[in-house]
């Protein structure tokens, strides 16, 4: 038999030897009032593509449904900001700007050989069964975070904490041992609602509901189809999520800088020039962003991204590159390369490519495209 206060000393020893920065242990138990909340997510559609949400919904809402013999979690937190502020990426409209948690490494294979390795440790030592997860099962790890304290779920529906502000990753490790629970977190957002005013889509229907929808980086890495033009603009230079309403969290002047290196900012992703993505084709792609998570999206999507980018940027030097994708395999990449030219081109250059491509287009969704710029942008 383990003796759990020995147990909570060694595993805090053992998550500060691995680099993490906050631990804490939760009970499993349901928790009536973030089902309630997920339930009426599902509901109203705010997922949009994520059918896995609504597919994985009775064992996401309750931990014990994916795990019934679970007893515990314990959570810990990784820092990955870089101390800097990512506004100011905001203004340099010729830079494709890729959210701060995703120029490092994949923070799953970062992660999970840490848990894996704590896991270990907690299963011979309590001789129960432990599962690790990392981003990756149907488990609603802000909530048991909240419940472990390692932080509160913000207006903005993400976890903030004191000491870490917004900048961490969340993981878990879940076990039949019967574990010492610590004190919950409290909300400490106050009457601010900074997150909520500093959304460029309006995705926060009121604090603490977000509309996914609406929001950059749902429509930047999780959404498959064409992106509705009402946002294209509002995108500006994101071309891989967006930090807008983590970066004004006033929590974050307490946040550090990270120390695990892995996370540092890589030249690869680290905001380069539009003009240096517009040519990557699958295999370039695959190559510039390897064991990044911006991999995840795939080639057409990311380009469908830059090519907003692009067509935000206002520099008609950027024209011949879109003006080839503009041809690319895939409709979704046509289609948004119709729409960068319609912004970036002369009106004669617009129009007499806008002829010839919409000749020869044969997808319904691209010509649309073509027919809307026409109209819309009045260059025909």
């Amino acid at each position: 038999m383990f003796e759990p206060t020995t147990i909570a000393v060694e595993l805090r020893g053992r998550a500060q030897a691995e680099g993490f920065d906050s631990v804490g242990v939760a009970q499993l138990r349901d928790d009536h009032e973030q089902a309630e909340r997920l339930w009426r997510f599902l509901a109203e559609g705010h997922h949009g593509d994520m059918t896995w949400m609504a597919e994985t919904a009775t064992r996401r809402a309750s931990p014990r449904a994916l795990w019934p013999e679970a007893r515990s979690a314990v959570m810990v937190g990784l820092r990955y900001g870089d101390g800097t502020d990512p506004m100011r990426w905001r203004g340099e409209q010729g830079r494709a700007v890729v959210s701060i948690y995703a120029q490092g490494a994949d923070y799953h294979d970062v992660l999970k050989p840490k848990l894996k390795r704590i896991a270990g440790w907690l299963a011979q030592s309590t001789g129960e069964s432990v599962r690790v997860f990392v981003d990756t099962a149907p488990l609603m790890e802000k909530p048991l975070a909240a419940r472990a304290g390692i932080g509160w779920q913000g207006k903005h529906t993400n976890l903030v904490s004191r000491d870490l502000g917004s900048w961490f990753f969340l993981g878990a490790i879940l076990t039949t041992a019967e574990l010492d629970a610590d004190a919950s977190e409290t909300d400490h957002c106050g009457s601010c609602h900074a997150c909520l005013d500093i959304c460029p889509t309006s995705a926060f229907l009121a604090p603490y509901r977000l509309d996914a929808r609406r929001c950059i980086s749902y429509l930047t890495i999780e959404h498959k189809g064409h992106i509705a033009r009402e946002f294209r603009e509002p995108i500006g230079n994101r071309v891989y999520g967006c930090d807008d309403c983590l970066a004004v969290c006033p929590w974050n002047k307490f946040a550090l800088a990270a120390r695990e290196a892995r996370l540092a900012a890589r030249t690869p992703a680290a905001n380069p020039p539009i003009g240096d993505l517009l040519g990557l084709d699958d295999a370039a792609f695959r190559s510039r962003f390897a064991g990044s998570p911006v991999k995840r999206t795939g080639r057409d999507r990311f380009m469908r991204n830059v090519l907003i980018a692009a067509g935000n940027s206002g520099d008609r030097a950027l024209v011949p590159a879109v003006t080839r994708l503009a041809q690319d395999a895939s409709p979704l990449v046509r289609a948004m390369a119709a729409w960068a030219l319609s912004r970036l081109s002369m009106p004669e250059h617009f129009a007499a490519i806008s002829r010839t491509m919409a000749a020869d287009e044969t997808d319904p969704a691209v010509l649309s495209e073509w027919r809307t710029a026409e109209t819309l942008e009045g260059k025909l």
